[in-house]
């Protein structure tokens, strides 16, 4: 005799919306019947140099001590960052790629009456986490494609706990002066938490990044969010971290689980951080691709938004349809219509023959699917 289950979630449960991610390439080809083998990725954001060749070797070496649990602490890790940005230890802690931390964030600080504050056409996990809280998220609109830090600043209140900053940020790859952020800084409220998520700040040159960690030496209430994923090449491995004051970190390490980090992305990033030549590798390889689409983009009369980071949004007019017709012809690439921008396709930089074969293919689709004028979406 069979059971009927008649689970109760608790309230709001049904009404989340789930995160879209870019497709795995396995995927995509069995979808379309293609050799995964023949297909190119370019949704996701992801490092086309592959990891850190140092990281790869560090993996093998930690492969055979799978059996053992990992440094729960990320002593070495920490100990080596800190010394790297010139930090104290403690002012770092470690995360299942940095979207575990933002979910830390949530624990902490968003529940029913409270709100967090950010960008439209900002990373849209910011909104979901604030959603599973039960908290409002109020989104200030975007300023040519840039977050506006003035109208996000309006947004603030008494029940204001973050204010997530993506700089450069995803999706559209823009960032923010840094006299201009470093000046928004000194107008949030002190119970205010302003959250710089830098998934992509290393692709800048150095001379060129902010000096955010200087503004969390300085007690302004700053948290930043880095991550292996995109310049060191280490997205599989999930490992992120938060750089901040040790009061913030330890309420966030009360929701950390003992082991949420692996071993092997422990090692791997360990010595990801000593790599400076797959770093200037990588930062050669989004500049001169991310050249070639914009070049490419202007004989085909596209619009494109300049970007920092190692992507590039370009308004094809049907973002969704021309994805889907690009993907039969086994180009991944990842349609905005989830952050309000449905006219726009967002493309990876890959290798020089990915991003020939990207164009070769997009001309395809729009001979075959015309793109249309209309609104800019931001």
């Amino acid at each position: 005799m069979s059971t009927q289950i008649q689970l109760i979630p608790k309230s709001g449960i049904e009404r989340l919306a789930v995160y879209e991610p870019g497709r795995p390439l396995e995927e995509v080809a069995r979808a379309h019947g293609l050799a995964p083998e023949t297909l190119v990725k370019l949704a996701s954001n992801e490092n086309s140099l592959g990891p850190s060749p140092k990281a790869v070797e560090a993996m093998h070496e930690a492969a055979s001590k799978m059996h053992l649990y990992p440094d729960g602490g990320a002593f070495y890790l920490r100990k080596a960052l800190a010394e790297k940005l010139g930090v104290a230890p403690n002012m770092l802690l470690f995360g299942n790629g940095s979207n575990e931390l933002i979910e830390f964030l949530g624990h902490v600080f968003l529940e029913p009456g409270t709100n967090l504050v950010m960008s439209q056409a900002a990373f849209i996990i910011y909104k979901l986490v604030g959603d599973a809280f039960g908290a409002e998220t109020r989104m200030a609109p975007m300023r040519n494609f840039t977050h506006d830090l003035e109208a996000m600043a309006k947004l603030i209140d008494e029940d204001t706990r973050l204010v997530y900053v993506a700089n450069p940020n995803n999706p559209t790859g823009t960032r923010v002066d840094n006299g201009q952020l470093q000046d928004f800084l000194h107008q949030v409220p002190s119970h205010v938490l302003v959250v710089l998520d830098e998934a992509y700040v290393e692709l800048l040159p150095p001379d060129e990044q902010p000096d955010s960690i200087q503004w969390v030496l300085d007690g302004h209430p700053v948290l930043i969010l880095r991550t292996f994923s995109k310049t060191y090449g280490l997205a599989g491995l999930r490992i992120g971290y938060a750089l901040g004051s040790p009061t913030v970190l330890s309420l966030l390490n009360k929701f950390r689980q003992p082991f949420n980090v692996n071993a092997m992305a422990l090692a791997a990033a360990l010595a990801a951080i000593g790599d400076e030549e797959h770093v200037t590798r990588t930062r050669a390889l989004v500049r001169e691709g991310l050249a070639f689409f914009e070049r490419e983009c202007f004989q085909l009369n596209l619009d494109t938004v300049p970007s920092a980071a190692n992507f590039l949004l370009i308004r094809t007019g049907d973002g969704r349809r021309h994805f889907e017709a690009m993907q039969e012809r086994g180009v991944i690439a990842r349609p905005m219509d989830g952050y309000g921008l449905p006219q726009w396709l967002r493309i990876t930089v890959g290798t020089k023959t990915e991003n020939r074969r990207a164009i070769e293919v997009l001309k395809q689709v729009l001979d075959a699917h015309p793109a249309h004028s209309g609104e800019a979406g931001a």
